[in-house]
């Protein structure tokens, strides 16, 4: 299991779950009431799933796909640690991490 800390943009907890090794980090957000869209389903297809992961767990991390990157470049508010939730598969390996919401998160489907 990962515990992951979703902070607001501000930098303030707003909740805190466990989730199990596996799970995409899309669908963890928006099931714990996060703001993040994810307009196209995780197909990777926009940007409206970006989050900035904390500097300590974002080596943790696999490197970004160079289609991240391109998608990541038409983020708002993106930052050195910028990723997209939908690319993020949390491991037995990963017993933590921290994302913070960016300044521009939207939420269309009024989750």
């Amino acid at each position: 299991m990962t515990r992951v800390r979703f902070l607001d943009p501000r930098g303030e907890l707003s909740a805190e779950v466990e989730a199990p090794a596996g799970e995409r980090l899309l669908d963890v957000a928006q099931a714990a009431g996060q703001p993040l869209e994810g307009t196209c389903e995780g197909q990777m297809a926009c940007s409206t799933c970006h989050v900035i992961v904390a500097a300590e767990d974002f080596a943790a991390l696999p490197p970004a796909s160079e289609m991240e990157e391109d998608l990541l470049d038409l983020a708002a508010h993106v930052s050195r640690t910028s990723r997209l939730a939908c690319q993020i598969r949390l491991t037995e390996a990963l017993e933590r991490l921290t994302v913070r919401m960016p300044g521009a998160a939207h939420d269309m489907t009024g989750r």
